[in-house]
């Protein structure tokens, strides 16, 4: 049977039911996949968002579904994990998000880089990653149109790529098949609490300017803005804003880039802490035809202007990985904020500073691709299961009292 592609509004939030087994506070990708396993597993559920679906970072990524840039760790068990989930639990639905397994091909500009390169990879294929190392003259095979002077790379053929906001829309349109309610520009304006309790009390419930929803649980995936969600229970929760642009070309023959392409010092990029403007040049192509042009990095707030500086790193980078998009015009440019922890971790669980409020956030630009398993383990844990990974290390209570590496 071919799954229905169709996606429908949303209610009002006039219709905003007064109990559920669980609020999800954010109706980007995380939210929806957990909304989607939470509703699978049984439980009432509704979703509230004070936008639009998929209105925040997930209608401003690449649709990333890496394991090639995780450095050996819980981040790269949980992308191995989620990358599973996708593939397993959610591939029958591919389609309507556009799943495309196009694998990920590093490449490493000199011989120093290729040796960093040949050292990350070992590491991550004794953990169970699937690479091979690529010479200089098999890259021409697998891209055909990349630079002649990469000294070599490596292939990740799990790496993959998704639509994100039609990930978004059709997770919860699937949950609310399942009886889900999903209700956006609704925005959580505090917390439940027996008694009007103070910070630390049981979170019972939130409450928004078209009513009250009570519930036992209530999962604050909220992306950049889930510190602030957090705040209002009282409880610290160090997530801030990383700028990032894309760049979108033209639309261009098929296959000019074959694979989702990226240069050997993004895994630096991705781990740095700095809040100053980096960039490393990654380059993929869509099925419409245009080729996205990322990334870059800057902790500037909520700021959106473009930056000069910022699309001039971009430009370069492509076209010192693929020469033939000197000539191609670029469509648009837009931004969007990654929601970044600073000890690069997302923040996944129950949170006992504040009984009753759970965390699904602070992903970073790894969000998309980590949605699927951070969904599904979250179902996991509400209802009781024994989690299929080991939530310690994205525990929320480790940023009690300032807490976080980085």
């Amino acid at each position: 049977m071919t799954p229905d592609r169709r996606i429908t509004t949303p209610g009002t939030a006039e219709e905003l039911p007064s109990t559920a087994d669980l609020v999800v506070i954010g109706a980007g990708v995380v939210g929806a996949a957990a909304a989607w396993f939470s509703a699978l597993a049984g439980l009432r559920v509704v979703v509230v968002d004070r936008g639009a679906v998929a209105g925040g970072t997930s209608g401003a990524g690449e649709g990333n579904v890496l394991v090639s840039d995780k450095e050996p760790g819980p981040e790269l068990e949980l992308a191995q994990y989620s990358r599973r989930v996708w593939g397993e639990d959610l591939g029958a639905y591919g389609g309507l998000w556009e799943f495309e397994s196009k694998g990920g091909l590093v490449v490493a500009s000199s011989p120093t880089a290729l040796d960093a390169l040949r050292t990350l990879a070992g590491r991550q294929r004794a953990l169970g990653v699937d690479v091979r190392e690529v010479s200089g003259a098999e890259l021409h095979a697998l891209e055909p149109r990349l630079t002649r002077e990469a000294a070599g790379g490596a292939l990740y053929p799990q790496d993959a790529q998704v639509q994100p906001m039609l990930a978004a829309a059709h997770l919860l349109r699937l949950a609310r098949r399942r009886g889900a309610v999903v209700r956006t520009r609704t925005e959580v304006v505090g917390f439940l609490r027996p008694g009007g309790g103070p910070a630390g009390s049981p979170v019972t419930g939130v409450r928004t300017p078209h009513g009250t929803v009570s519930a036992p649980a209530v999962l604050n995936a909220a992306g950049t803005w889930a510190g602030a969600v957090a705040g209002l229970a009282g409880v610290e929760l160090p997530v801030l804003p990383r700028r990032g642009f894309v760049l979108v070309t033209e639309p261009l023959p098929p296959a000019t880039v074959r694979h989702k392409v990226y240069a050997a010092d993004y895994v630096d990029a991705v781990a740095s802490s700095d809040a100053e403007l980096q960039t490393s040049p990654v380059v993929e192509g869509t099925g419409g035809g245009t080729v996205l042009i990322g990334s870059t990095r800057e902790r500037v707030g909520f700021d959106r202007r473009p930056s000069p500086a910022a699309l001039r790193a971009l430009a370069r980078g492509a076209i010192g990985l693929f020469p033939v998009l000197a000539s191609v015009r670029a469509m648009r440019v837009y931004a969007g904020f990654r929601p970044y922890c600073p000890d690069h971790l997302p923040v996944i669980g129950p949170d006992p500073r504040a009984p009753g409020l759970w965390h699904a956030c602070g992903h970073e630009g790894a969000g998309i691709g980590l949605a699927a398993g951070t969904g599904k383990l979250i179902a996991q844990a509400l209802t009781g299961e024994a989690t299929e990974l080991d939530l310690t290390p994205f525990a929320p209570e480790r940023f009690a009292g300032g807490g976080g590496r980085g």
